[in-house]
């Protein structure tokens, strides 16, 4: 596996490289927001270790420019920062981060961070199963999201990794209502730190890829005072 640290504090940088090459992960270092983009154009991570608070582009928008063009894969991103406020993690996970650490932290409480992500990246692509609805062909293995509108081509959706995730989970489970807490249990498990409204968030940025009229979704509704729910008909698995 191939991570990506961009944290401009060698110490720091070097500790983490040394910690996770120990566990046999392979690891590139940037110091900075612009040269850590141009890593992952050149050759794209399974998983990126992000500081906030980094020279050139911060890690917000390293992050944003990241979730918005993803190179050949969309890796995971685990965001870390000195900074303990509620708002900076709320802000993080809405540009797309997968989890947020707070400075200091542990080697081990890394690791063990870094290990649950990429156990969620083997666990979806584990799956070789095909979802299919009227408008929607999800396919786990792959993952890839096709959509089919109006009788016209189908054209591959693009998703970040959490954006694949919550629309497949939805697809997967046609009709059944989730509140907030269940998604982001399914999506985030016991690696969330942060306000579960980052929910609505995913939510609103999903249903502008999907959604003929996002003002006015067909497709993840929201259930008032409950959460949202996926319908589409003719689910076939």
């Amino acid at each position: 596996m191939d991570i990506l640290i961009v944290e401009d504090e060698p110490e720091i940088a070097q500790l983490i490289q040394m910690s996770l090459e120990k566990e046999g992960f392979s690891c590139r270092i940037s110091s900075d927001g612009l040269n850590a983009l141009r890593m992952f154009q050149e050759q794209s991570p399974d998983l990126i270790i992000l500081d906030l608070m980094i020279p050139g582009l911060d890690g917000l928008e390293v992050c944003a420019r990241i979730r918005h063009k993803p190179g050949a894969k969309d890796p995971y991103i685990l965001m870390l920062t000195a900074k303990g406020e509620e708002i900076d993690r709320v802000i993080g996970l809405s540009t797309g981060a997968d989890d947020y650490m707070v400075k200091p932290f542990s080697p081990r409480e890394l690791i063990a961070r870094v290990r649950a992500l990429l156990r969620r990246s083997l666990r979806h692509g584990s799956q070789n199963q095909v979802y299919r609805t009227k408008h929607f062909i999800v396919d786990i293995e792959q993952r890839t999201i096709s959509r089919q509108m109006n009788s016209q081509e189908p054209e591959v959706l693009d998703l970040t990794t959490l954006e694949f995730n919550l629309l497949s989970t939805f697809i997967s489970n046609p009709g059944r209502v989730w509140d907030r807490t269940q998604l982001i249990d399914k999506l985030w498990g016991d690696n969330f730190f942060g306000d579960e409204r980052v929910v609505d968030t995913h939510i609103a940025r999903l249903r502008k890829k999907i959604e003929p009229d996002p003002t006015n979704p067909t497709f993840v509704k929201t259930v008032v005072g409950v959460g949202y729910k996926f319908e589409d008909s003719s689910v076939i698995l």
